[in-house]
This record gives C-alpha cells, sequence and structure tokens, in this order.
C-alpha cells in the first residue's frame, strides 16, 4: 500500500542531509519555498559525509583581514600570517591535480563563489574559524603561518557544521525527517518529476510530492559492489570512512529516468587510514582523526619494506586524496608510515595521539621490521639508501615546498629527514574511501541534463552526486566548498 502525502504538500524536496543539501534547503527556504528535506540517516547516525569531516573549506580569499568578518574570534590571529590565496591559484590547483579533467564552467563557478557562499552561511548562522592544529605551523617566535591554500574550516569539524545547519534548518521552517529512504523519482506524463517514493522509519512506502526535487545524496562509495564495478578490482576491501548510506541508489534512480553520467566514474577520494585501529568504518567518535595525514616528514613504505611514492611531492593537501588508492594497490592493500623520535612532535596530535591509534613502536629499525611483519634487511636498506641521499644543504620548513630531496627512487622532493634517532614508529595506514567523482552530468545551477544537453524538468542535483569538478585527485577543502556553492545554486532555482 503506497500512502500519497497531500495534506502539506512541499514546493522543494531536498534528499540528502548533509552540507550541500541543508545548504539547498537554507536557499530555497530563504526564498519562501516550502522545504521538504529527506536524511537516509537515522538520528544518531545523520549528516552524510559531512559529519565526518574535518570541516575544511578551501575558499578564495585575500589573506586574513579578508577573512576576519567570517571567523570566530581568536587570540592568535594577532601573530598569525595567512597568505591571500586568489581566484586564480584555486583554479591552477583544480587544473593541477586533477591533469585538466576538471569542467572548467563548474570549476569557474566554484573558484568565484567560494568566498561569496560561505559568508552568507556565516550570515545564516554557520560557525567557521582558522584550522591552526590542520594547516599552519606555529614558528620559534610563537607566530603561526598558514601554507597550502587551504585555511578556513567548521566549529567543531563536521559534527559542528551539522549542528549549525540542523540549527538553521529549524529556524527557518525546514521539514527535516530522518531515517527515510528514498528509493525512486516520481515523473509526470510530460516528463518532470514531481516528486519522490520512499520508505520510511516504519517500512511503509511513502510517495512524497514537490514542485522539485534537489538531489544531494553523495556517491557510490558504501556500495562495495559498485566500487569494483566502476573504480576496479581490490576497490572492493576499501574501508569506508564516512556514511554507511551513500550507495549510489540516488545516482541509479536519475539514471534510470535519462539523467547522464557526468564526471570520472572511475576514480575517488581516497586517504591513508588507520588499518589496526578497532571499528574504523564509518566511526562516528573518532570521524576524520582516523586519517594519517602527517606523512610528509617521514617515509611510506609497503609490506615488503620498500617506499613506492613520493611522499613530498606537494603539500599534503594536494596528495591525500590519491594517495589511498595507491596503497590500495600494494601487497596487502597496506602500508606502513614510518617516524623517528625527532620527527614525531610534529605529528598531528589530533590523529596520532588518539585512543585506539594503530602504532608499533622499536628502540631499532629491526625491531619496528620484526613488529609490523615486513623483512629485516628490506626495511633497514630502505632506510639507509633514504638516509644517505638527503640534500642536507637545505634546512627543513614544513611551511614551504623547502626543495629538501632524498635521491632515492622513487625520489621525495621536500621535508626529507633521517630517520635516525630512536625510537622509532610505523602507523599501519590502508585505503580509507571518502567519495567517489563520478556524478550526475548538471549545468552550474544543477539542473541535471540529458545525454542530448537538454534539462529535466524539476531535478536538480548538488554535492557529491554532481560529477565534472574531480578527477583523479582533488585540493583539500574543495568538496564542501563546492557543496555550499552548487547546493545554494540548486536552492536558488528550485
Amino acid at each position: 500500500m503506497v500512502d500519497i502525502l497531500t495534506e502539506n504538500p512541499h514546493d522543494v524536496i531536498v534528499v540528502g542531509g548533509g552540507n550541500a543539501g541543508f545548504t539547498a534547503a537554507h536557499a530555497a527556504a530563504t526564498r519562501g519555498r516550502r522545504v521538504l528535506l529527506l536524511e537516509r540517516g537515522p538520528v544518531g547516525m545523520h549528516g552524510g559525509n559531512s559529519y565526518y569531516t574535518a570541516g575544511a573549506t578551501r575558499i578564495a580569499h585575500g589573506g586574513l583581514d579578508d577573512l576576519r568578518d567570517t571567523l570566530e574570534p581568536d587570540d592568535r590571529h594577532e601573530r598569525t600570517i595567512v597568505p591571500p590565496y586568489s581566484s586564480e591559484e584555486y583554479a591552477a590547483d583544480l587544473a593541477k591535480v586533477t591533469s585538466g579533467r576538471n569542467d572548467p564552467d563548474l570549476t569557474a563557478v566554484l573558484v568565484e563563489e567560494s568566498g561569496p557562499a560561505l559568508r552568507w552561511l556565516k550570515g545564516l548562522g554557520l560557525r567557521y574559524r582558522l584550522m591552526y592544529e590542520r594547516q599552519a605551523y606555529e614558528r620559534a617566535d610563537g607566530s603561526f603561518l598558514f601554507w597550502g591554500g587551504l585555511h578556513v574550516g567548521n566549529v567543531d569539524g563536521g559534527e559542528g557544521l551539522i549542528a549549525d545547519h540542523t540549527r538553521i534548518a529549524a529556524e527557518l521552517g525546514t521539514d527535516v525527517r530522518y531515517d527515510i529512504d528514498v528509493r525512486d523519482l516520481l515523473v509526470s506524463e510530460d516528463g518532470r518529476v514531481i516528486g519522490v517514493c520512499a520508505v520510511d522509519a516504519a517500512g511503509a512506502r511513502v510517495e512524497f510530492r514537490s514542485e522539485s526535487v534537489i538531489l544531494a545524496a553523495g556517491g557510490f562509495e558504501a556500495s562495495a559492489e559498485l566500487r569494483r564495478a566502476h573504480l576496479g578490482e581490490g576497490w572492493q576491501h576499501a574501508v569506508v570512512r564516512g556514511t554507511p548510506y551513500n550507495t549510489g541508489r540516488m545516482l541509479e534512480a536519475a539514471i534510470a529516468i535519462g539523467a547522464d553520467r557526468g564526471g570520472d566514474w572511475s576514480t575517488a577520494h581516497s586517504v591513508q587510514w588507520d588499518a589496526e585501529a578497532p571499528n574504523n568504518a564509518s566511526n562516528r567518535e573518532f570521524t576524520n582523526r582516523l586519517t594519517r595525514q602527517s606523512y610528509p616528514l617521514g617515509i611510506i613504505v609497503n609490506a615488503e619494506g620498500r617506499r613506492f611514492l613520493d611522499e613530498g611531492a606537494d603539500f599534503r593537501n594536494y596528495t591525500y586524496a590519491k594517495y589511498g588508492g595507491v596503497i590500495l594497490q600494494q601487497p596487502g592493500s597496506v602500508a606502513y608510515q614510518i617516524f623517528d623520535a625527532g620527527l614525531r612532535p610534529m605529528l598531528r596530535t589530533e590523529e596520532y595521539d588518539m585512543p585506539g591509534v594503530g602504532v608499533h613502536e622499536a628502540a631499532t629499525i629491526g625491531d619496528l621490521a620484526r613488529s609490523i611483519g615486513v623483512p629485516t634487511g628490506a626495511l633497514t636498506e630502505t632506510i639507509e639508501a633514504f638516509n644517505q641521499s638527503i640534500d642536507t644543504n637545505r634546512m627543513l620548513d614544513p611551511t614551504i615546498k623547502d626543495g629538501r630531496r632524498a635521491n632515492v627512487t622513487p625520489p621525495k622532493s621536500n621535508w626529507a629527514s633521517a630517520l635516525a634517532t630512536p625510537p622509532f614508529f610505523a602507523y599501519p595506514v590502508t585505503c580509507g574511501i571518502t567519495f567517489t567523482f563520478g556524478g550526475l552530468r548538471g549545468d552550474s545551477d544543477g539542473r541535471v541534463l540529458r545525454a542530448d544537453g537538454t534539462a529535466i524538468p524539476g531535478l536538480l542535483v548538488c554535492g557529491e552526486m554532481l560529477g565534472g569538478l574531480f578527477s583523479g585527485n582533488y585540493p583539500g577543502g574543495s568538496g564542501l566548498a563546492a557543496g555550499i556553492v552548487f547546493g545554494r545554486r540548486a536552492g536558488s532555482i528550485a
């Protein structure tokens, strides 16, 4: 039996209660639209992937003075340097990390509207801060220098982001419902999307009707079957670091009514993820803290004790989202980040000092190798060759690409330091998948397009479901930025 909700019709339905979905809902509600937001997760598992993030949001800006009106007060601001990050730099970074496969129209909108969209959300009540613990190093004189183009994040990370969005939605009168599993799109005889068909928490099939539907339900990263089909063999073994509900169902529902695929369906955002921490999938307690992102300071070896990538190729903001996939292809889909006692104090406290962290500590390299189960001779040889190849004419400076190179194969292009001071530390990491880069084809306002380029009436898309911005890699913080930019745009015309 199907119950059709007609007593309180809505103008706009948003499918998905993450950052993009809530932003779209706010944009529609501030226009006077009657908005219904349907979230797949029950309360306590809500918020999509956004809940699991650190809240980092990449925007173009003119430096600290330009950002002050968006930030919560902090006494450290007066001894902080935040380099300007222009729209041109933002666009260049997107093109660089995707090897030019990013959609130029979507990119232009993102880089120009990221700052204004964040300020608009700040005006509604979202809270932002400088991300000292993740994007800056304290210098000897007590000042802080930010690096890598990524400076601003939400207060209390992803948890704070979703809490703020939820509060604002209530203030704007948005009807938010949880534990609603949207299955299909409702289409009129003339081809217009007029609502959705879902299963509610009680297991009843329900239809919700509206003038338009905005899809913000994420990619297919939580489906092992779809990961294997589209990303390739081995990807079924990746750990899902975010929501378990992004199974690609709404992508398939949209494609079933004629939507065209957009972007790169063969790659995904994937990070180095604690391989030994208990409950390391969709962990609501530790969320993003299970990443291991101080790797540019040390070396990474595989289960054979060999290095296999350039840990210092660039700031971690430009490499971390692809190195998880590289590790997935290593023997056993595992690797080990190696540091010595001199480097250990520089590692991110929130990640490397968390409860239950997977770590091995030993007084010698041989003991460390035996602890992690890699060949002793190979690991010893790898570290000795690395130590002897470092360009010691350059000083280590993690706030810049310092050119302190290790001339081994593969090279380490920056931040090379000899691993010579005991004790030694090894952090086992595997591939943690965040989101898939392929989605639906949409225009810059979020209208979902067919293969012939025409729009499907009444259907819009934003967030991770909008394909075209990323391929192979992405600049850190640009996912949440895209969510607010294209969520706002979709909600503004829904």
